[in-house]
């Protein structure tokens, strides 16, 4: 196994995420860096890494254990009743609404998006994640400012879907 860290998730790092998923009641993370996804899940199934086109030269980590989660009531965004729907974190991290401090945000309010327009990232473990709208429609409302901690299923942004 490579001793560089940049190039692969060691056993360490995620049983430090899995101990963060049970602190708090996560049900699933996804983590990315270069061409290497992994995504950790609670519940019945075991953790596996999900490999892009060119998989990565270090081998998988032995499934971890970990008690089951509560069952999510519903994968499809809630509406707030005025017709919006909001953009959640996948996630528990640092938001930042654009790339890096001297480039503009990915959206503003009034902007048009697609399912898969990146409007923010999420820092996680040093590893910045880009997050996509996953719903068409336009920005509302921004709910989160640079630099802000946000958790699991927190709301991002409304958007008023097409």
């Amino acid at each position: 196994m490579s001793d560089d860290s940049q190039e692969s998730f060691d056993l360490e790092r995620i049983t430090k995420l899995v101990e963060l998923m049970e602190q708090h009641d996560l049900r699933e993370v996804k983590l990315m860096r270069g061409d290497q996804k992994w995504i950790l899940r609670r519940g019945a199934q075991e953790v596996q890494p999900v490999y892009s086109a060119v998989p990565a030269a270090a081998p998988a980590p032995p499934p971890v254990a970990v008690p089951a989660a509560q069952p999510a009531a519903s994968d499809a965004p809630a509406s707030s009743g005025d017709g919006t729907v909001p953009i959640t974190s996948p996630m528990v991290g640092t938001f930042y609404r654009s790339p890096s401090p001297d480039d503009p945000p990915f959206v503003k309010v009034g902007d048009k998006i697609k399912h898969d327009t990146v409007v923010c990232l999420v820092e996680a473990m040093k590893f910045f994640n880009q997050i996509k709208a996953e719903q068409s429609g336009t920005i509302v409302k921004i709910l989160a400012s640079d630099g802000d901690p946000v958790d699991f299923g927190q709301p991002l942004f409304q958007v008023q879907p097409e």
